[in-house]
């Protein structure tokens, strides 16, 4: 009975932890969030006035419930800007994942094919944009893409252009500071589902006359996708939010949700409207968590 009593005890405490954790990171900001959309716009501080509020009791809640609106909601999905706003998100960061995925694979089947007294370098120097602040590397972007900028100085006295190129301000420069960003989310996962690869599978394989595409692409590729989708997942959800690089990289007429919410919460001081973006944001994220939970899900069958 002694024994069993603490071994309960710490499988409560694992069982619980987790569901803990989501509570208080999870759905306490979630709640918040939700309070704050479903409230009225207000010149104060902070500038909202709560529809719900603790001092009411129960029957105030019960009351305002009756008459609860979602106008804010309506405006949300009525309004061509949040719309454009999520599609061209949405569009930025697809082609960002797949432009990382295309540039992440080589390097992490280069990376788990190199000698094993090799990996751990190779996975060291991976990682190492980590070591420097993101804004500094976001700045030194701007540095680079600029028309005086050094690539156009290189491209230049190699007398591959005549003119400088327009790259700073634009869709293409967002898409270049995504993709530098969030590469090392690519490659870590990737190389994690590689190494783990048996390399007797592709012996037999060309011993059985199938070319060395053929190999990739049949045992290879299928054999990684659960770093496939970890590493899209990992790259493509906070893309779709991102601020900082269309911000900093991206034109006036780079349009992404995360520098919406900025301009609701900081510039129109619009709290209810920028929460139920985030919100809708939020719902249209799930989707692809649950496809990768299912994903998960299915992988010990196979």
């Amino acid at each position: 009975m002694s024994a069993r009593a603490p071994l309960s005890a710490l499988r409560r405490f694992v069982l619980g932890a987790p569901a803990l954790w989501l509570l208080l990171f999870f759905l306490a900001p979630f709640a918040l969030v939700m309070k704050i959309a479903l409230s009225k716009p207000a010149i104060a501080q902070p500038p909202y006035e709560p529809t719900f509020s603790l001092a009411d009791g129960w029957h105030g809640f019960l009351d305002k419930l009756g008459a609860l609106s979602f106008d804010t909601f309506d405006l949300v999905i009525s309004d061509d800007l949040y719309l454009s706003a999520y599609l061209s998100s949405l569009r930025l960061a697809a082609i960002a994942t797949l432009l990382t995925l295309l540039i992440a694979f080589p390097l992490s089947l280069a990376m788990a094919r190199a000698p094993k007294h090799w990996r751990t370098a190779l996975v060291m120097l991976a990682i190492a944009p980590f070591w420097t602040s993101f804004l500094i590397r976001i700045y030194a972007w701007i540095m680079l893409l600029k028309e005086e900028g050094l690539i156009n100085k290189l491209l230049l006295s190699l007398g591959l252009i005549s003119t400088p190129l327009s790259i700073f301000a634009t869709e293409g420069a967002v898409l270049i500071g995504i993709v530098y960003s969030y590469l090392p989310f690519m490659i870590l996962p990737l190389y994690n589902a590689l190494e783990r690869q048996d390399p007797a599978l592709l012996e037999a394989a060309s011993d059985l006359g199938a070319t060395p595409f053929t190999s990739f692409w049949t045992i290879t590729v299928p054999l990684a996708r659960s770093g496939i989708f970890a590493g899209v997942l990992l790259v493509f959800i906070p893309a779709v939010g991102e601020f900082v690089i269309p911000d900093l990289l991206g034109g006036s007429d780079t349009l992404m949700i995360g520098r919406t919410l900025w301009n609701e919460f900081f510039d129109n001081r619009d709290w209810p409207t920028a929460s139920a973006v985030a919100i809708f944001l939020l719902v249209l994220l799930i989707a692809p968590l649950m496809l990768y939970e299912r994903q998960q899900m299915r992988e010990p069958a196979r």
